[in-house]
């Protein structure tokens, strides 16, 4: 059983509601983590049924239970004894794979089980990333409950979101990979208008600097926590491609490349080479200005240089 949990009262000072993401296959530990969770003041328990990865599934853990309904209910009902008053969500995938998309069975089951509201992403799991997300089969969940159902995949811009809502009838989205590459979806998702521009995101970049030292501490063990986040973060930061002069964009699915960047600060922004992203984060992190003549002349560009394939997200480096 895997258990994320983080510092409650520190996040609830910004956020309404703290998730704590559980994963296991065992009622009765279940029953357990979400007791405990609860107990350190979590506001909503998540069982993760849609994690692809592996290591989870060859331990029968994550999207491996999308094969075993009966189970799913089983330990929803045993979380729902344990969280008390806290709602308890599921996430899950349309099935294991093309052969066994019963995302609709999964979701009753979890309703049965006593499930509050469930969150559908719209691939199987041998699909991991690959494919675009399938709204419609999200929408058939959608109807065969009577739970909120949330919808999610390949969220990038505003009109992603209307456009899955338009077509699964889901409540609410969640954003993934969406909000690696580009931060600021939030912020354009409520309406604001963000200044994308080079010299915007390198703000940005910069307030994630300062409320990561705010987390991690503004000192050398603090930096030395923050400096792999932050360069993982500016290999998806990278990715991210402004919208076309006529207002289209790049969909999240396809391999895009950065035909003319506007700017030398902007072609430095989308370089994906890790030495590029050090680079960045160790002027980021001293508050140094970020002057693309400055880069070292022996970082060469990788073959082709700007091409950046947004499908697959990357590890994320340990906690430390």
């Amino acid at each position: 059983m895997k258990i994320a949990t983080y510092n409650v009262n520190s996040i609830r000072q910004r956020l309404p509601i703290v998730l704590d993401w559980l994963a296991g296959n065992k009622p009765d530990e279940m029953a357990w983590a979400a007791a405990l969770v609860e107990a350190r003041g979590a506001d909503l328990v998540d069982v993760n049924l849609g994690c692809p990865i592996d290591e989870f599934t060859r331990r029968g853990l994550g999207s491996a239970l999308l094969r075993q309904p009966r189970r799913i209910e089983r330990l929803v009902a045993a979380m729902k004894e344990g969280a008390g008053p806290v709602p308890v969500t599921v996430k899950i995938r349309l099935g294991w794979n093309e052969d066994e998309r019963n995302a609709v069975d999964v979701a009753r089951a979890a309703e049965a089980g006593g499930a509050d509201a469930l969150t559908v992403h719209g691939r199987t799991r041998s699909a991991r990333y690959r494919n675009a997300a399938d709204w419609a089969a999200i929408g058939e969940v959608a109807a065969a409950v009577g739970i909120p159902v949330v919808g999610n995949g390949d969220i990038l811009f505003p009109e992603d979101i209307d456009r899955g809502r338009a077509l699964s009838g889901v409540q609410a989205v969640m954003i993934a990979r969406g909000a690696l590459i580009k931060p600021w979806i939030f912020a354009e998702g409520s309406g604001r208008v963000v200044d994308d521009s080079p010299e915007g995101r390198v703000a940005i970049y910069r307030e994630y600097v300062r409320l990561a030292k705010e987390h991690f501490g503004d000192d050398e063990r603090g930096h030395t926590r923050l400096r792999p986040f932050l360069v993982w973060h500016l290999g998806l930061w990278c990715r991210h491609i402004p919208r076309q002069a006529d207002g289209s964009y790049v969909p999240m699915q396809e391999r895009a490349v950065f035909g003319s960047p506007g700017s030398p600060l902007e072609t430095l922004l989308a370089r994906p080479e890790p030495e590029v992203h050090e680079w960045i984060a160790d002027r980021l992190m001293t508050g140094e200005e970020i002057r693309p003549a400055d880069l070292p002349s022996d970082i060469a560009p990788d073959s082709p240089r700007d091409a950046r394939d947004r499908r697959m997200p990357q590890e994320t480096p340990a906690a430390g």
